[in-house]
């Protein structure tokens, strides 16, 4: 008899253990008494559970939700942390000093201060420095803007050998 309530109790946190993705989307309040019909709690065995076997399942089920809550918590915490790093990668330094390699939108025709460069990621940059680079034509070229020291920026344009001082406006 205590064999069979043990193989029952297993079969019953598989069977939780297979909807807990679910059940993570919402608050579980009570037991599974309270959240399952009369029917289902029947149909899973779970009457034959004493009190006291009931409460532990009970207590593994609400500790697995709770941990499956928490770890849904966390990664959408870091997909917002990632989203926000790359949409303002450029403005602000979060932590990554990877170049952004996109491409220019239209014509190259050089470096020149104040002028801006629109890319293909739908970021804009503004020369801020007095480079110059004059004779140079080239249709969407390839981009690569990386960071310098003190939150300085540096355009290069793939074929030219000059990098100018960018900062981003969009």
């Amino acid at each position: 008899m205590r064999f069979s309530r043990l193989r029952l109790l297993a079969c019953a946190a598989v069977m939780m253990s297979l909807s807990l993705p679910a059940l993570a989307q919402r608050v579980v309040e009570g037991d599974l008494q309270q959240q399952m019909s009369p029917a289902e709690f029947k149909a899973a065995g779970l009457e034959k559970l004493t009190p006291q076997e009931l409460a532990e399942l009970n207590n593994w089920l609400q500790g697995k939700v709770a941990a499956l809550a928490a770890d849904a918590r966390e990664q959408a915490r870091e997909e917002g942390r990632q989203e926000v790093i790359v949409k303002n990668h450029g403005f602000f330094d979060f932590g990554t000093k990877e170049p952004i390699k996109s491409v220019l939108t239209g014509e190259f025709r050089g470096f020149g201060k104040g002028q801006r460069y629109a890319l293909a990621n739908a970021q804009e940059w503004e020369q801020v420095d007095d480079v110059q680079v004059g004779g140079v034509r080239r249709q969407s070229p390839e981009v690569s803007i990386a960071p310098g020291v003190g939150g300085v920026w540096y355009m290069q344009i793939q074929g030219v050998n000059t990098r100018a001082k960018v900062r981003r406006v969009k």
